[in-house]
């Protein structure tokens, strides 16, 4: 979603500083019947206080990225289209992701009607993100800054030396928890990892070994490096 609002302001059709109704109704994809968001189940609470407020776009934005807000995040659907966003994906080589509907929508999960996407797909997307330094343009950079601002830290970043800034994205429903990003090293090198899980019997069990996949990683690319005296 990020990345096809950024698309749609470098193509001059809206800015960043547009600003836009926060709503707490949305139509089903199913029946287009109306329903709301639940406050309980969003790990972003405070942005139920702005309703029928406007906000801007890129205020929006960071909700649904940095604080993972789940009203944000359909409020921002709505306003970009889920078709819109497949098409981005679809430009970036991101073939098997499809946005079909917003969060929460009960009638489209029951009959199995989910978003989707891959491992591979999201290494794609953050890699299209994370070009190298002279190759990124204004609007990569302002992304990863925004990544870079993520509260939740207890994947990637959960076991990594304090000067390794990681730029990331976090997911989580009941039985899955997910983190996707770029790790920059303190050399100047970056590297994509992407971790997804299912079916997690135990979610903090699960959150801890995602944990430890990421460190195994960093000390394997870590590994890899050269010492100066020896190049």
């Amino acid at each position: 979603v990020m990345i096809e609002i950024y698309h749609r302001a470098s193509q001059g059709q809206l800015a960043l500083t547009d600003s836009i109704l926060v709503k707490n109704k949305f139509e089903s994809i199913v029946d287009y019947s109306t329903y709301e968001m639940n406050i309980a189940e969003d790990s972003e609470p405070s942005l139920y206080t702005q309703i029928g407020k406007q906000m801007t776009l890129f205020d929006l934005m960071n909700q649904m990225i940095i604080s993972s807000s789940n009203l944000a995040t359909n409020i921002l659907i709505d306003e970009v289209g889920a078709k819109n966003v497949n098409a981005s994906m679809q430009r970036l080589g991101a073939y098997n992701t499809e946005v079909l509907r917003g969060v929460e929508d009960q009638k489209a999960y029951d009959l199995g009607l989910n978003n989707m996407t891959t491992a591979k797909d999201l290494m794609t997307i953050f890699k299209s993100i994370a070009l190298p330094l002279g190759e990124t343009t204004q609007d990569q950079i302002a992304m990863i800054d925004v990544l870079k601002a993520q509260e939740f830290n207890d994947i990637i970043p959960r076991f990594l030396p304090g000067d390794v800034q990681v730029a990331h994205k976090t997911g989580s429903i009941t039985g899955l928890h997910h983190d996707a990003g770029i790790i920059y090293l303190p050399n100047g090198e970056t590297y994509v990892l992407v971790l997804l899980s299912k079916n997690l019997k135990n979610f903090d069990q699960g959150t801890l070994t995602l944990a430890k996949i990421s460190q195994l990683f960093y000390e394997h690319v870590t590994a890899l490096e050269v010492p100066s005296n020896k190049r």
